[in-house]
């Protein structure tokens, strides 16, 4: 019910924020913006995963391509009573991992070829655990609109801006003030936007897949792994869609106010809390 109420909530901020760039055009715009709100949620709704899938320039397997992926998770999802979801493997080389879909009937999960190659079944055990979680608490429609509502703000800050610098030599056709402003703080709302949704529900992926699985030590141990890989193996993940995965794959770029625009808490407290045994309190 919590997770349905903010999906709601994002569907009609990002409804809203077509509709005012459209209203910035006038009436015909405002009914332009208003089509376009409704393709854009019903699309964030229904293909959303597709986009993530497609991001990550990932391919279906099936069990016999890789048989011990299936069979984790097929186990994995016996005991959780959930759906099995498809499996896809990307080509990405930094080890790393999301889930997406708009329910637990509809998932995916995804791993890159270089979680497979360095990682132990045991620890890609405690990762698929942990997605299969996100699938369960039902966090992977949340994101999936959060990053469409980081895409679309951050395409209407460019736009602004440069209709404000090309545009703004004339009066009437727009403020170039408005327009930098615009551009500088659309991506600060974005970053806000995916870090509210990303850092508590990261917190509660460990911890169910630590219940799950019986033991938080095999996802603390893939998560040391995949942290150290993520800032010496660059990823090609756009930045929108860097909150589906399991550990930040953008962590080797520098950025400004690198904790502002986080969206991953960090990893060395998330071992932690696992190997605390914060996973074993119900609260």
């Amino acid at each position: 019910m919590k997770n349905g109420l903010k999906t709601a909530v994002l569907l009609a901020a990002l409804a809203g924020l077509i509709m005012l760039v459209g209203s910035f055009f006038g009436r015909g715009g405002l009914i332009i913006g208003f089509v376009l709100a409704l393709v854009m949620t019903g699309g964030s709704y229904w293909f959303s995963d597709k986009l993530a899938i497609r991001s990550a320039r990932a391919v279906e397997v099936d069990q016999t391509q890789v048989p011990q992926y299936h069979a984790i998770m097929f186990e994995l999802t016996q005991a959780a009573n959930l759906p099995m979801p498809k499996l896809y493997v990307s080509p990405e080389q930094q080890p790393n991992a999301f889930a997406t879909g708009r329910n637990p009937s509809h998932a995916a999960v995804c791993v890159t070829e270089g979680l497979l190659r360095t990682l132990s079944w045991d620890e890609v055990r405690g990762v698929l655990a942990h997605e299969l979680a996100h699938i369960r608490n039902r966090d992977i429609l949340i994101g999936s609109v959060a990053a469409t509502i980081a895409t679309t703000i951050s395409f209407v800050a460019n736009m602004f801006l440069w209709s404000g610098l090309w545009g703004g030599r004339d009066d009437d056709d727009g403020n170039p003030l408005i327009a930098l402003l615009l551009a500088i703080l659309a991506p600060i709302a974005a970053g806000l936007i995916q870090m509210a949704i990303s850092r508590s529900r990261e917190y509660e992926a460990d911890r169910s897949a630590a219940r799950l699985i019986g033991d938080g030590e095999p996802l603390a141990r893939a998560l040391e792994k995949l942290h150290g890989y993520s800032v010496r193996i660059p990823s090609h993940v756009p930045e929108a869609q860097a909150s589906h995965y399991i550990i930040n794959p953008l962590a080797g770029r520098r950025r400004s106010f690198s904790n502002l625009f986080a969206t991953h808490p960090q990893a060395e407290e998330r071992i932690r809390r696992l190997r605390a045994g914060d996973w074993r309190n119900l609260g």
